[in-house]
C-alpha cells in the first residue's frame, strides 16, 4: 500500500519566495496548504505512515520542452532523488526532446500521439470575441469523436503502468488526465498558469476539480487564483519551482548567439540584452522589440530574442516571422538577432549580460526569472503575480509593469550604463536562488503531496 497523509488545511501565508505578501482580507481565507520541510508537517499536525512504494504517471501534453516541461524535469528528478525505491513514468501526447530527457533519469516514457484536431483546441482561439467563442464551441462539439478515441488509447496506456499517483502537467492534461486515469490512483494537478484567465478550462476544471485530489500551485498567486474558482474543493500546496544549481550556474558553457542567428559577432564591449522565452504571445516579445527601439543609438547593444515554437493551440503564438517584420518597422532590425530555440537555455544566458523578462500579463512564477539570476546574469522583470514572489527590487533584480515599454528601456539603459550595478544584481540574485530555489527541494516537498493524495483516493474508493 501506498503511504498515507493526513493533513490539516491551514490559511495561505507567505512561505518562500523574497517577495512574497501575506494576503489580505478575504483572499487569505482560500485553503491552502503550504508544504516547506519535514519539520513543518509536525507542525501543522500531520501524521505520516510509511510503507511500500509509489508509482507515479507523469502526464505531459507536448513532447517539447518549455518552462513548464522543465519543471516537470526537475520534479521528476528531484522525487526520484527524495524516494529512489518509488517507479517514476511519463506518457507524452507528442514525441520530441522530452521524451529523452526523461529516459536519460532512467524513467519510461511512451507517447500515445494526440489528434491535431485536439491538440489546437483552447481557449487562445476565442479570446476576445463572443463569436470566437462560439466558434470554438463548435469546434470542441466537432473534437468531441476524437476526445473520446484519444482518452481510451490514453486511459489503457495510464493503467497498464499500474498508478498510485496520475500527475498531470497542462490544462489539456489536467482535463484529460480526470478522464482517463483508473479509479484507484490519486489525481494530482500541477499549475503552471492562471486558471481564471482561460473561461474554457476553468468551466471544464471547476466541474473536474472534485476529482482531483490534491492541486500544486506554482506561486502564492496562482493558488490565490484557484480559490477564486473552487474554493475548498481540494486542497492545495503552493511549491515554487526550483532549478539545477549545477546546470544553471555562472560557469559553463556558452552558446554562439550571434552564429544561430547567423549574424557576425558585435563590437567588443557590445551589451548583450535577450529575452529568453517560447513564442507564446504573452511572453512580450513585442514590448521587449519597442523597448529597444526606444534606447539611444550612442548606446552599444545587440538585443538577442532566444525563442521557438511549442504550443499547437491556434493563435497562441507569435512568429518568428513577425517578429522580424515587426523589428524592421521599428527600426531595430540591425540591433536585433533572432537565434530560434536553444536546446540548453542555460548556454544562451551565460552567453547574455542582461536577461529580460518582459510577459504583459501577470506571470504565475517566471521560470527564466530564477534560471537568469541562477547564471549571474543581471535580470529584469515585470513585477506582478508570482514573479512578484521571486524577486527584490532594486537588490536581486530590476522591475517593472506588465507591457510598459517605457518602464523597460530605461531599466535596460540604466543597466547599460552601469556595470557595478549589474555585477551587484547577478550576484545577489545567485544568493536569492541558492536560499530559496534550489531544485534538490522539490522532491522533499511534492512526496507528501502525493501521499495525501494517495490517502484522500483511498479513502473515496472505500466509501469513507
Amino acid at each position: 500500500m501506498a503511504d498515507i497523509i493526513s493533513l490539516i488545511p491551514q490559511p495561505s501565508r507567505s512561505v518562500f519566495g523574497p517577495g512574497a505578501q501575506q494576503p489580505a482580507g478575504e483572499e487569505a481565507e482560500t485553503c491552502v496548504w503550504q508544504l516547506r520541510s519535514p519539520d513543518f508537517f509536525a507542525s501543522q499536525n500531520l501524521v505520516v505512515f510509511r510503507s511500500g512504494r509509489v508509482r507515479i504517471v507523469y502526464l505531459s501534453g507536448t513532447g517539447q520542452v518549455g518552462g513548464a516541461e522543465r519543471c516537470l524535469l526537475d520534479v521528476m528528478q528531484s522525487v526520484r532523488e527524495a524516494e529512489p525505491s518509488w517507479t517514476l513514468a511519463l506518457v507524452a501526447s507528442r514525441d520530441g526532446p522530452l521524451i529523452e530527457a526523461v529516459r536519460a533519469l532512467g524513467c519510461s516514457a511512451d507517447v500515445v500521439p494526440i489528434p491535431d484536431r485536439l491538440a489546437t483546441l483552447g481557449d487562445s482561439t476565442a479570446r476576445g470575441h463572443l463569436l470566437q467563442l462560439g466558434g470554438l464551441g463548435v469546434r470542441a462539439m466537432a473534437a468531441l469523436p476524437s476526445m473520446v478515441a484519444y482518452r481510451r488509447r490514453l486511459r489503457k496506456a495510464i493503467s497498464g503502468l499500474h498508478p498510485d499517483v496520475v500527475h498531470t502537467n497542462g490544462y489539456k492534461m489536467h482535463i484529460l488526465g480526470a478522464w482517463s486515469r483508473p479509479p484507484s490512483a490519486a489525481l494530482v494537478w500541477h499549475l503552471h498558469d492562471y486558471v481564471t484567465s482561460r473561461p474554457l478550462m476553468a468551466r471544464a476544471m471547476r466541474v473536474l476539480s472534485r476529482q482531483c485530489d490534491a492541486g500544486i500551485a506554482v506561486s502564492e498567486s496562482v493558488a490565490r487564483d484557484l480559490g477564486r474558482i473552487w474554493r475548498g474543493r481540494m486542497p492545495v500546496a503552493v511549491v515554487l519551482n526550483g532549478v539545477d544549481l549545477c546546470v544553471f550556474s555562472p560557469d559553463g558553457a556558452r552558446a554562439d548567439l550571434d552564429v544561430l542567428a547567423g549574424l557576425a559577432p558585435p563590437p567588443s564591449g557590445t551589451l548583450r540584452v535577450g529575452l529568453v522565452a517560447t513564442l507564446g504571445r504573452f511572453k512580450g516579445h513585442d514590448v521587449f522589440l519597442r523597448a529597444v527601439a526606444r534606447l539611444p543609438r550612442t548606446l552599444s547593444l545587440r538585443a538577442y530574442v532566444v525563442s521557438g515554437s511549442l504550443y499547437e493551440t491556434r493563435g497562441s503564438e507569435f512568429s518568428l516571422d513577425a517578429l522580424r517584420a515587426l523589428a524592421r518597422d521599428l527600426g531595430v532590425a540591425d540591433r536585433v538577432a533572432f537565434t530560434g530555440f536553444v536546446a540548453e537555455p542555460a548556454t544562451a544566458m551565460r552567453a547574455l549580460d542582461v536577461v529580460v523578462h518582459a510577459t504583459t500579463v501577470p506571470e504565475p512564477f517566471g521560470l527564466v526569472i530564477v534560471e537568469g539570476m541562477a547564471c549571474g546574469c543581471a535580470v529584469i522583470t515585470s513585477a506582478t503575480g508570482g514573479a512578484a514572489e521571486i524577486v527584490q527590487p532594486d537588490v536581486d533584480a530590476l522591475t517593472h509593469q506588465p507591457g510598459d515599454v517605457n518602464g523597460l528601456a530605461a531599466s535596460i539603459e540604466r543597466l547599460a550604463m552601469d556595470p557595478f550595478l549589474r555585477a551587484r544584481l547577478g550576484a545577489a540574485g545567485r544568493r536569492t536562488v541558492e536560499r530559496y530555489f534550489n531544485r534538490a527541494r522539490l522532491g522533499r516537498e511534492i512526496s507528501p503531496i502525493y501521499r495525501v493524495a494517495v490517502n484522500r483516493r483511498s479513502a473515496e474508493v472505500r466509501g469513507e
